[in-house]
């Protein structure tokens, strides 16, 4: 018998070598770690998401058309795997695979497929408790209901599949894992949006759609009604959506849910390049919906101390009155008018079981909730913070109903997505199920419906649309932004030139200042100078002075200090001013010196051409 699970590997080494290692995270040329927290149970050595670096990083990467992952190993007898090296949708992020864009692109990164190419399960978005065959088309659970999407969603038209139920109707695994299992295996199958929990069964909740095999129910919002007949091992259910057209945007309103929009950031995670985005999330209208759809119809009352009796030892406290609790205003759940569901067993109609499905679109936002996100990216940004993830409020493509699987206690299932059917239904289900509600209306013999196999081909080139458009709306952001930048460089050099020649003009203004106080000065030094030489011509033309005359004399018989003050002479220089020089001459003050001649009577002085006898007198004679 086969063994149900076994780790999946890479089957070469080099798959594994090129995983990123926690060294790469030392390098000054790594990129960021994810906004995506990392799971607590994950292993320290295994690797991390990490943001991928700028486009000057990604040349070295080949450009992938197909994601490398998962691989299978072959191992004889193992026919389920897990897939362990994928970034698997958990912890309110999901993931989708992504490759580097061609040479030339505005945008680093592209959706890419994974194999095999065709419709299947999703690699990504299911329980990591569901293990897969490599065609994606078998399915084996575990213990508790855990649960898997397709990889391609149902957004109008009708649409037909059929799963195989392997073990399932309360039977026993033909091989459990725990010989002391008690209770069988369980299956639930139907639809479901992307808000729909993966860690619980369909029809948790008002996001998805279920029937169950045990007794035959539908359940929604946790609400189980009869339906149609129970199935088992063995059984063929053959699976039914219907849904009217897509509601186009409204181009007038830009907060309109209908707006087609990613919110996403490119990361690595071992080796792979992945879209990283955070799922959406569950509205307040809906988890309401749920509390109320799971009050029970009668309460046991607890018994209560009599109103007025006070408690022994309590104090007496005054009343604490808060203020009244205001009830949310709820928005209306919309749904999809017109819309059902419908389930076959072994070929055999058990009727709609749905009408009137919600709508898969998001509810619209309010004015408070985007000032308040207004005001948290205004914060981040001025406080410089990285990138993070933000709630997307508009459709990114993904949205619709996805056939939904979810197995308990190793039941197994195996996906037939068609053309070719075990059991293929009339060609007009919406006839044939409107007859069978009672309406005189004859089934047409042509087909409308679609085995959903034809879908995956349709939603990849929906994606792939969205990546053109993105990519063409991303070179026109990058043209205005370098238009922006060019002009911002053009207006900061023509303010540099403005301040280059503002500083030449104030330089010139104060060169001219300095020269005009240069010519204004010259004039009065000129004036200055004149009068003083026209006083020494004054005073040379009266003869030496009395002082001077007797100076010589004087210094013959009286040593006296020399003083720092300057002497008049008969000419002055005012152009030149020693600095060291002393007014007096101490050759004069020293006695007879060398050229002169001492005589008796009368003392001969020149001045000029000019020649004064100056009678000597005796020093006593004057005293």
């Amino acid at each position: 018998m086969p063994s149900y699970a076994e780790p999946s590997r890479p089957s070469t080494p080099s798959a594994s070598n090129n995983h990123p290692t926690k060294k790469r995270k030392v390098a000054s040329s790594i990129p960021e770690p994810s906004p995506a927290p990392s799971d607590s149970n994950a292993n320290a050595n295994s690797a991390v998401n990490v943001v991928l670096p700028g486009r000057h990083d990604l040349f070295s990467r080949p450009r992938l058309t197909m994601s490398r992952f998962p691989t299978f190993p072959d191992t004889p007898g193992v026919v389920y795997h897990t897939t362990e090296q994928l970034a698997m949708n958990r912890i309110g992020f999901r993931y989708v695979p992504a490759g580097v864009s061609p040479p030339g692109s505005t945008l680093a990164c592209r959706t890419i497929e994974s194999a095999p190419p065709s419709f299947r399960v999703s690699w990504e978005d299911r329980s990591a408790f569901v293990k897969v065959t490599p065609d994606g088309l078998g399915l084996l659970g575990e213990r508790g209901f855990r649960s898997a999407r397709c990889n391609a969603p149902v957004r109008e038209g009708g649409w037909y599949m059929e799963v195989r139920i392997e073990c399932g109707g309360g039977d026993r695994p033909p091989d459990p894992p725990d010989a002391n299992m008690c209770e069988g295996s369980y299956v639930r199958l139907g639809w479901a949006r992307r808000e729909a929990p993966l860690n619980g069964p369909a029809g948790l909740d008002g996001y998805s759609y279920g029937y169950r095999d045990k007794t035959g129910e539908k359940v929604t919002l946790s609400r189980p009604r009869p339906y149609g007949r129970s199935f088992r091992t063995g059984d063929v259910i053959g699976m039914y959506i219907f849904l009217p057209p897509r509601r186009k945007p409204d181009p007038a309103d830009l907060h309109d849910p209908a707006h087609l929009k990613r919110e996403r950031i490119a990361i690595e995670f071992k080796g792979q390049e992945y879209f990283e985005s955070l799922e959406y999330p569950q509205n307040k209208e809906m988890i309401k919906l749920m509390e109320f759809s799971n009050k029970a119809s009668v309460t046991i009352s607890l018994p209560s101390a009599p109103p007025n009796k006070k408690a022994s030892g309590a104090k007496s406290l005054p009343e604490r009155k808060g203020p009244g609790v205001e009830t949310p205003v709820l928005r209306p759940l919309p749904e999809l008018k017109g819309s059902h569901i419908a389930f076959f067993v072994n070929g055999e109609c058990q009727s709609i079981a749905f009408r009137d499905l919600y709508d898969y679109l998001l509810l619209p936002t309010t004015p408070a909730s985007r000032k308040k996100d207004k005001e948290n990216s205004k914060k981040r940004a001025k406080e410089g913070a990285p990138r993070e993830h933000k709630e997307n409020p508009f459709d990114d493509g993904t949205l619709g109903y996805y056939p939904f699987i979810s197995l308990f206690n190793y039941a197994r299932v195996r996906i037939n997505p068609g053309p070719n059917f075990e059991f293929p239904p009339p060609p007009d289900i919406e006839g044939f199920l409107r007859s069978s509600s009672g309406e005189d209306i004859k089934p047409s013999s042509q087909r409308t419906w679609r085995p959903i196999c034809e879908r995956y081909p349709e939603f990849m080139q929906e994606q792939w649309d969205i990546d053109t458009r993105e990519e063409e709306d991303a070179s026109v952001e990058a043209a205005a932004r370098d238009e922006r930048e060019r002009v911002e460089a053009a207006k900061k050099t023509q303010r540099e030139v403005r301040r280059q020649q503002n500083t030449a003009k104030k330089r010139a203004r104060e060169a001219e200042l300095r020269q005009a106080s240069v010519h204004t000065a010259s004039p009065l030094r000129e004036t200055s100078i004149a009068q003083d030489e026209s006083a020494a011509v004054i005073d040379d033309r009266f003869g030496p002075s009395v002082s001077s005359l007797l100076a010589p004399i004087v210094s013959e018989d009286i040593d006296q200090p020399h003083s720092p003050a300057p002497t008049a002479t008969s000419s002055v220089d005012y152009h030149h001013v020693p600095e060291t020089e002393s007014g007096y001459n101490s050759e004069a003050l020293e006695g007879v010196g060398e050229g002169e001649v001492e005589q008796d009577g009368d003392m001969e002085m020149e001045e000029g051409s000019d020649t004064f006898n100056v009678p000597i007198m005796d020093l006593d004679e004057l005293l």
